[in-house]
């Protein structure tokens, strides 16, 4: 069985930056063990899956370690493949998932993603966030994953996580975020749980991330950047129960998978 491959840097202008994903257009569905087993051997945080079922264009994601719910630069990568590579004709990509119906929509150059808002609720702080990180937040805040947030973009540049220690919370990531110096804030994610210690520029977290600033900000549209080492930039928007979130997408390679 031969599986076409992609590479793309997703939130990204040029290769090298952004979150790099593998897609994985398939021409029939294959088994769970061997999605997992190509993720693993692509070892990049997330690797997409897209197959037609029932008439419908379906995605799923998997990390190094497991199976994701939701993954925001897999999807964009996904959706840039299909647009540009794969021959779809149209502007709008419907894809159903298990957090139901996603939709990417092409808009000049730009990718935006329309994924579902998830708001936080405060939370105690625990400890081990202080002894991870060095730094206690001024609040804190659980969801699916958990929502530290501090003072400052230094802060969050500043962070070199003990991420053993991280990895005994219990939460699936924890999202460390600020009021950015040159955008409306800006974030890093670490998730040593799903095996990524830190990724590079994480759509699903701006899910969490949006409506939080929009309601400190009083902004339904907002700047933000992911301060990771490779960085990536994100226009997002708060729309009802909602978020939009808006980037660019390169292609860094194209290959096949021999089964």
């Amino acid at each position: 069985m031969d599986i076409r491959i992609y590479q793309i840097d997703a939130f990204a202008n040029e290769v090298f930056k952004g979150n790099p994903a593998a897609v994985c257009p398939l021409k029939e569905v294959i088994s769970d063990e061997i999605m997992q087993s190509i993720a693993f051997e692509n070892n990049l945080s997330e690797t997409a899956f897209i197959f037609e079922k029932n008439s419908k264009l379906n995605i799923r994601w998997f990390t190094p370690a497991c199976e994701v719910a939701l993954c925001g630069h897999a999807t964009l990568a996904g959706a840039h493949v299909l647009f540009e590579h794969e021959g779809f004709e149209g502007d709008k990509i419907e894809f159903m998932s298990e957090s139901g119906m996603l939709t990417v929509t092409r808009k000049s150059d730009k990718l935006e993603l329309d994924f579902p808002a998830e708001r936080v609720v405060p939370c105690e702080t625990d400890p081990i966030i202080e002894r991870a990180l060095g730094k206690k937040p001024l609040q804190t805040y659980t969801g699916s994953d958990m929502l530290a947030v501090f003072e400052s973009e230094a802060d969050i540049a500043g962070f070199t996580p003990d991420f053993k220690e991280l990895a005994k919370l219990n939460a699936r990531g924890v999202i460390v975020t600020a009021k950015g110096d040159n955008c409306d804030f800006v974030s890093r994610f670490f998730g040593p749980n799903v095996g990524i210690d830190e990724d590079p520029v994480t759509g699903s977290a701006h899910c969490i991330l949006t409506p939080y600033w929009a309601d400190i900000t009083g902004k339904k549209e907002l700047k933000a950047k992911q301060i990771s080492s490779r960085g990536g930039s994100l226009d997002c928007s708060l729309s009802g129960d909602r978020v939009k979130i808006g980037g660019k997408a390169v292609t860094y390679m194209k290959g096949t998978i021999t089964l």
